[in-house]
C-alpha cells in the first residue's frame, strides 16, 4: 500500500504560514524586550510544529532546515544563546527562507538551494558557538531540481504490525497539538485500531479543561517501513512520551519477533514478544522496568480519515459557529410551529400564523447576518506585516520609525481584506520613503529622531475607515502644483484648493521624487491605490500639513456580500439605495410642497427649501 498525505497538505501549509507570522511578530518583540520568555517560546513552538509536520509529510528539506533553526531557538530558551540584534537578523532571514521553501513546496516548484545556503550557514555558525556539535555534522537541506515523486512507504512484500503507547504531557492540548492529525496520517497507511485509557482523568471539580489526561494504545497494520513510522512520531516529540513496537508479519508464526522502537523520552525497550493475535501493548516505564500490559485492546474504534480540499479556507471563531447553530435551532422550532397550519386551519388561527411568520422573518434576518459575519476577519491579519516591512525599509534608508497599530480587531470582509493588502503596502512605503525624514533632518526641525507611523482602523456607520498617518515632512503643495503644471495635469491659470492640490498625487504617472530608486519615484503606486480602493466601492482621501505630517484615509464597505436597500421609483424607473447611505426617510405631506416659478416644486423641511 502506498501512502498519500496530499489530503493534509492544505492544512499543513495553512498552519505553517500562520506559525511563520507569529514567529516574525515575536522576533520583533525580542528587539525591544530580549528577555521575553513568551516570545521565545512562541518562536520555538512555531519552528517545532513546522518541523514535525514537514517530517510527517515527507518534506525533508523543510524539516532539516527547521531542525537547525530549532536548535538555535532551544539555545535561546536555555540561555546559552544571547538574544542580540545579529541573532534576530539571522532568524528573521531564516523565517523568510522558510516562507519561500513552504511556498515552493506548496506550488510544487523548485527552489534554488543557493537561495538559502547563506542563511543556513549563519544558523549553523550560531549553533556551533554554543554547541559541541561540529557544523559538518548537521545535514544540509537540499531542494530537488524537479518536484519529488511520491515514494513508496516500504517493501510491498513486507508487512508489519505496529503497537503504539502514547502518553501525552498535560499541556498537549493547550499547546495546540491535534492528535487527530497523527491518527489520520496513520490511518492512511493501513487499518488502524485505537483504544483510550482514561484512568488519569480526575473528578470534574479537579479537572483542568486545558490539560490532557488521556493515554492512547494503537495498533497499525501496514507495509510502511519502521523508518517512516519513526518520522511520523517526530511530530509528537517534546509533547508526548511514546513507545512503539513492530512485528514483521512474514516471521514464522511459531516464533514471532517483536522489534521494539522508542521515542527519545523513553528508556530501554522491552524485549517481551507481543503476539500478533492478541494486540497486547507492553508499557516501558521511565526507569526501563517492564510493567503489566496496560490493555488487551478492548473497545477499539476504527479511525476515519478526514476529507479536506485544496480550496482556500477561512478560520471562524467558535462563537460565530455557536451563533449559527443556535439560529438554526430557532428556525427548526419556528418551522415546526408553522407546519401545523394546513388546509384545515380556520380563521381563528390567523393571528398565530402571523406571529409565526414574523418570528421566521426575524430568524432568517439573524441567520443572514450571522452568515455574513463568518466572512469577517480582523484587520490584524493585514496590519501584522507592516512592523517587519518598516523595519527592513528603515535599515535600507537609514531611518528610524516606530510603528503604532490601533483597531487591530476591527473586522471587515475577507474579500475586502485580501484586496486591501497591496494598496496599504504602497501607502506605507511612500510614508517611509517620502514622508518621514532622516534622523538628522528631524532633529534639525526640532523633532524626535524617531518618526511615528500609525495605522488605525475603526467602524463608521456601514463602512470601515482605515487611517495611515505619519509625523513626517508632509506634502509640499507648491512643488506638487509645479510638477502637475509641467506634466499638463492642470493649467497655470487654474485656481486649486489645498485639498485639490494634495489629491493630484493620485494622478497616473505623478511623482515628486528627485530620483528613481527601487522603492519609488516612477509615479506608479498612488494611482493604483485609488483605483483598487474605488474597485472595492470605497474612496481614499489625503490630509497633509507641511512640516507636520500626512494622513491618508480609506473608506470601504464592510462586506461585498448582501446589502439591504430601499426601493425608490421615479417615473418608470426603479432604483435601490443602500440603507447604510440613508440617514432619514419620510413621506412628504402636500402642505409642505410649494410650486415655484417655472413649474418646479420645493419641499420645506426644518425651515429649509429642498
Amino acid at each position: 500500500m502506498s501512502s498519500d498525505f496530499s489530503e493534509f497538505h492544505a492544512a499543513f501549509f495553512e498552519e505553517s504560514f500562520d506559525a511563520i507570522e507569529s514567529m516574525e511578530q515575536s522576533l520583533l518583540i525580542l528587539e525591544t524586550d530580549a528577555a521575553d520568555p513568551d516570545a521565545i517560546n512562541t518562536i520555538f513552538r512555531g519552528a517545532h510544529s513546522i518541523k514535525g509536520g514537514a517530517g510527517m509529510l515527507g518534506f525533508t528539506d523543510i524539516g532539516q532546515f527547521t531542525h537547525v533553526m530549532e536548535t538555535v531557538l532551544d539555545q535561546m530558551r536555555d540561555g546559552t544563546q544571547t538574544v542580540s540584534t545579529h541573532v534576530i537578523d539571522v532568524l528573521l532571514r531564516s523565517v523568510d527562507v522558510l516562507r519561500n521553501m513552504l511556498t515552493a513546496q506548496q506550488q510544487n516548484t523548485p527552489l534554488e538551494p543557493g537561495s538559502f545556503k547563506a542563511v543556513l550557514d549563519e544558523l549553523i555558525a550560531l549553533e556551533s558557538e554554543n554547541s559541541p556539535t561540529e557544523a559538518s555534522d548537521v545535514p544540509e537541506p537540499q531542494l530537488p531540481e524537479e518536484p519529488p515523486a511520491q515514494e513508496e512507504p516500504g517493501d510491498e512484500s513486507q508487512r508489519y504490525e505496529y503497537y503504539f503507547d502514547l502518553r501525552p504531557y498535560p499541556n498537549f492540548f493547550s499547546e495546540g497539538i491535534d492528535p487527530g492529525r497523527f491518527f489520520d496520517a496513520l490511518n492512511e497507511l493501513g487499518p488502524l485500531e485505537v483504544s483510550t485509557e482514561v484512568a488519569r482523568v480526575p473528578k470534574l471539580e479537579k479537572m483542568d479543561p486545558q490539560a490532557c489526561y488521556l493515554r492512547w494504545f494503537v495498533k497499525l497494520t501496514t507495509d510502511a517501513a519502521p523508518e517512516q513510522i519513526q518520522a511520523l512520531l517526530e511530530w509528537l516529540e517534546g509533547h508526548c512520551d511514546y513507545d512503539f513496537e513492530y512485528v514483521p508479519l512474514e516471521t514464522p508464526e511459531d516464533n514471532p519477533e517483536v522489534m521494539p522502537v522508542q521515542g527519545d523520552s523513553a528508556s530501554e525497550p522491552s524485549a517481551t514478544p507481543v503476539s500478533t493475535q492478541e494486540s497486547t501493548v507492553v508499557e516501558t516505564g521511565k526507569d526501563g522496568d517492564e510493567k503489566a500490559p496496560a490493555t488487551n485492546a478492548p473497545s477499539k474504534t476504527q479511525s476515519t480519515p478526514r476529507q479536506t480540499t485544496e480550496a482556500s479556507s477561512l478560520r471562524v471563531g467558535i462563537d460565530k459557529v455557536d451563533a449559527l447553530i443556535n439560529l438554526v435551532g430557532e428556525l427548526v422550532i419556528t418551522q415546526s410551529m408553522l407546519s401545523r397550519f394546513g388546509d384545515d386551519s380556520d380563521m381563528f388561527e390567523v393571528e398565530d400564523l402571523r406571529k409565526g411568520l414574523a418570528q421566521l422573518m426575524r430568524n432568517t434576518r439573524e441567520l443572514q447576518e450571522s452568515v455574513m459575519r463568518i466572512r469577517m476577519l480582523p484587520i490584524k491579519f493585514s496590519f501584522s506585516r507592516f512592523p517587519r516591512m518598516v523595519r527592513d525599509l528603515c535599515g535600507r534608508l537609514g531611518k528610524q520609525v516606530e510603528v503604532q497599530l490601533q483597531g487591530e480587531q476591527t473586522e471587515l470582509d475577507k474579500t475586502v481584506l485580501d484586496k486591501l493588502s497591496d494598496p496599504l503596502v504602497h501607502i506605507v512605503r511612500n510614508a517611509i520613503d517620502h514622508g518621514i525624514e532622516d534622523p538628522e533632518v528631524r532633529v534639525a526641525a526640532g523633532k524626535s529622531p524617531t518618526g511615528t507611523l500609525r495605522l488605525n482602523a475603526y467602524h463608521a456607520g456601514g463602512s470601515i475607515v482605515i487611517e495611515v498617518s505619519d509625523d513626517g515632512a508632509g506634502l509640499d503643495s507648491q512643488r506638487i502644483l509645479e510638477k502637475a503644471q509641467n506634466k499638463g495635469l492642470v493649467s497655470p491659470t487654474d485656481s486649486l484648493t489645498e485639498e485639490a492640490i494634495h489629491n493630484l498625487i493620485f494622478a497616473p504617472g505623478f511623482s515628486t521624487a528627485a530620483e528613481v530608486n527601487d522603492l519609488s519615484g516612477r509615479g506608479v503606486g498612488m494611482d493604483v491605490v485609488r483605483r483598487n480602493i474605488n474597485d472595492l466601492g470605497g474612496n481614499v482621501d489625503i490630509h497633509s500639513k507641511q512640516g507636520q505630517g500626512s494622513t491618508i484615509t480609506i473608506r470601504l464597505p464592510l462586506t461585498l456580500a448582501i446589502l439591504d436597500g430601499q426601493l425608490v421609483r421615479v417615473g418608470t424607473e426603479t432604483y435601490i439605495i443602500p440603507l447604510v447611505s440613508i440617514l432619514e426617510s419620510l413621506q412628504p405631506s402636500p402642505e409642505h410642497v410649494n410650486t415655484i416659478a417655472g413649474g418646479g416644486e420645493v419641499y420645506r423641511m426644518r425651515d429649509q427649501e429642498i
